[in-house]
């Protein structure tokens, strides 16, 4: 683990908290192969490391592109990274097509014609999709 996190110090902390979540499990003792099951766990952990690395890194490229005096606090930035990683996660768990339309009316603007047309699906099922991703969002409490 210390060469996929980079450091001893990540994979301590990756180690501690999959087993953490293995003991918070209800039934972990009745597993076959808790060894398997850690180690599931533990590469979950990873990849929601790399992709929150992604993200920071993603956001700095912006941030380096804007006019200094547009550019949040520290908290504020704090609490953006916080958020995009919670809708990163909750995008994770929609279907492909779902989350792509989602992403192309948020991030890039795009219309629900526009989207159908990239996505060569019809509107109506844009609007599902759309419905779909603000649904999530919204039980998530992310605004």
């Amino acid at each position: 683990m210390g060469r996929k996190t980079g450091c001893r110090f990540g994979a301590e902390d990756l180690a501690s908290e999959a087993f953490a979540q293995l003991l918070q499990m209800p039934d972990w003792q009745g597993a076959r192969e808790p060894r398997a099951l850690l180690t599931t766990i533990a590469q979950r952990l990873l990849y929601d490391i790399w992709r929150r690395r992604d993200l920071e890194l993603a956001y700095q490229v912006w941030a380096a592109a804007q006019p200094e005096a547009t550019l949040p606090s520290p908290e504020e930035r704090a609490l953006v990274l916080e958020a995009l990683a919670t809708i990163d996660r909750l995008l994770d768990g929609l279907p492909v097509k779902a989350r792509t339309a989602f992403l192309y009316s948020q991030l890039d603007g795009l219309t629900y014609p526009e989207i159908a047309e990239r996505l060569n699906v019809s509107v109506r099922m844009v609007q599902k999709y759309m419905t779909q991703a603000m649904r999530l969002c919204y039980l998530a409490g992310v605004s």
